[in-house]
Formats: C-alpha cells, sequence, structure tokens
C-alpha cells in the first residue's frame, strides 16, 4: 500500500519521538530532525525507510486509530483515556451495527472510538450542549473519515434523549443521575448503561439512582494502567503510570 494525498501518516524517528502528519500536496512538516515535503511521501510505500533534508532517517507508517484520536485530534476538553474507552466498548457490547447515544461530545475522542466500531451499519448519536465543542468533534472525526456515523445534537440530555431502542447510554457528564430515567427509557431490554465519573460522591449519586430507576448489574469500577521498561537484567515497572483518570459505573436494563 502506498502513501496517497490526503493520507494521515506516522513519521517515525524512535521510540519517544513520532510524528502524524495529513500529507497534502505542496506542504512541508518541520521537526527537530529535519524538514519532510509532502512530495517524499507521496507514492511512497508504508514501511520504507527515507531521510529528511538533513540526513536524519524516519519510517513509514500507517498510524492506528489509537495513534490518531489520542495524538492528532484538537483538544477542547478533558478527554477519556484509551483504558476507559476500550472497557466501556467492551461492556457496552459496541460493534457494528449498535445504536449507541454519547453524552456530551466534548473533543469527540469517545465518539470516535464508538463510531469506528458500530460502522458500517450502526449509529453514534452524541448530544452536547456547547456548540463550539460539537465543531471541534466534527471536524475531528471528520479526519478519520467517521462523521457519517455521527448524528451530533445540540442539545440538554438532561432534556431527554429522542432515540428508542438503543443499545447502550453513555454518559460523561458533572450530573448523569440527572439523565438515568431517560437512559432507562431510551434503551432496550438488555442494554446497557455506562458512566465516567471522576470522584467517588458521583459514584455514589449514580448508583443509587441506577439502582432506584430499576437498573440491575449495577458495577463501579476503577483501572489502572503501568507500562514496563523492559531491558535484559534490568526489566521494571516505568517510573511514572497512568494511575486514577476517573471511576466507571456500568448498569444494564432487565
Amino acid at each position: 500500500m502506498i502513501v496517497q494525498e490526503g493520507d494521515l501518516v506516522l513519521l517515525y524517528f524512535s521510540e519517544d519521538r513520532h510524528y502524524i502528519v495529513k500529507v497534502t500536496r505542496g506542504s512541508t512538516y518541520s521537526f527537530n530532525e529535519g524538514v519532510i515535503r509532502a512530495e517524499d511521501l507521496l507514492g511512497r510505500h508504508y514501511g520504507e525507510v527515507l531521510r529528511t533534508h538533513i540526513g536524519v532517517k524516519f519510517r513509514v507508517v500507517r498510524p492506528s486509530l489509537l495513534d490518531v484520536v489520542y495524538r492528532k485530534f484538537e483538544r477542547r476538553t478533558q478527554v477519556i483515556y484509551p483504558k476507559d474507552a476500550a472497557l466501556i466498548a467492551l461492556k457496552a457490547g459496541v460493534g457494528p451495527g449498535s445504536r449507541i447515544v454519547e453524552a456530551g461530545t466534548g473533543s469527540g475522542c469517545l465518539t470516535a472510538v464508538l463510531a469506528y466500531l458500530v460502522r458500517p451499519s450502526g449509529v453514534v448519536y452524541t448530544y452536547e450542549v456547547r456548540r463550539e465543542f460539537i465543531e471541534v468533534a466534527r471536524r475531528n472525526l471528520r479526519m478519520l473519515g467517521l462523521e457519517e456515523y455521527v448524528v451530533f445534537k445540540e442539545a440538554d440530555v438532561r432534556e431527554g434523549i429522542e432515540e428508542q431502542n438503543i443499545d447502550a447510554v453513555v454518559l460523561d457528564l458533572a450530573e448523569p443521575w440527572a439523565v438515568l430515567h431517560h437512559a432507562y427509557k431510551a434503551l432496550r431490554n438488555g442494554g446497557v448503561l455506562a458512566c465516567f465519573l471522576p470522584t467517588i460522591n458521583q459514584v455514589e449519586r449514580t448508583v443509587e439512582e441506577a439502582r432506584r430507576t430499576g437498573f440491575i448489574m449495577v458495577e463501579a469500577e476503577e483501572l489502572l494502567e503501568r507500562r514496563y521498561k523492559v531491558r535484559r537484567g534490568e526489566t521494571r515497572p516505568e517510573l511514572r503510570m497512568v494511575g486514577h483518570t476517573g471511576y466507571l459505573v456500568f448498569a444494564r436494563k432487565p
């Protein structure tokens, strides 16, 4: 496969120095390692090793969804980390053809993950009250070609969810308990509620309201991520880790 105009390309210099660029004819990309022209990339095969104008080697790599969402997206809000997004998607059973309601949209990182998974016949309905966030999220989703799988709704989800027979409702809000009765009505039988919450006080109130609303199998979880430095004779955990990012609450409509 070769690099074509409009492609997103990862330029790999080393384990800790790699960049994502959009290949547009006539563009140049400047890094500490030197300058690269779009024409240097167009028509090249992914995996090739090239050099910058000062002779520094780099490899042309196809970026993954994770690379683009968490390294290239424009951000206006705090984003849900990959470890949390992955568990949300798995526990909510998101897959091809799923119909998902999400609120709020923010910068669209979780929206992109959900949209990627529901292709080609599913849809993500994402609610957001701030228009500027919707526009940022639109641009981000368009970068990945995922905009067509998302319906952006400038609306307050606390006032109701228009969609019915939904497979999952995913909430990243300050007061998700104010939405749970709407979520319950919107979900199909067996549908999943997933909430991302920064504080334990929010967890308590959300779990209590979920049980009062009629949800079953209510669970609260936290994920911690620790990377390892791997070298013969000195393998150990990295000194820094992705610790607390937020709490996750899951529940099902019977």
